[in-house]
């Protein structure tokens, strides 16, 4: 049973809901020696599984990261296909600033 809104696991939709809140800003950041990293902020990590969605982030777009005091980290420079990816998990389109 879920402990917000009383469900059972396989219904709950806290995760859903909490989705279409998040204010998500995605930015690149230039590391040494010119390596760029693109970083995703504003995600709750109380409510979103930071990790499980790295993961798929990784995945997709082939590339290295992680998760970093509540920002995910992804190696290299993803601003062109990572609204879309986000859209995808259910995310909000006018919730995400590039």
């Amino acid at each position: 049973m879920c402990t917000v809104c009383g469900l059972p696991k396989e219904l709950c939709i806290c995760e859903e809901v909490a989705k279409e809140q998040q204010r998500i800003v995605v930015k690149i950041h230039k590391r040494r020696y010119g390596k760029e990293v693109t970083a995703i902020q504003g995600i709750d990590p109380h409510e979103i599984d930071l990790q499980d969605l790295c993961t798929y982030l990784k995945s997709k777009l082939a590339c290295g990261g992680t998760v970093k005091d509540g920002v995910i980290e992804l190696q290299g420079n993803h601003i062109s296909r990572i609204k879309d990816l986000l859209i995808k998990k259910g995310f909000s389109a006018s919730q995400i600033s590039l």
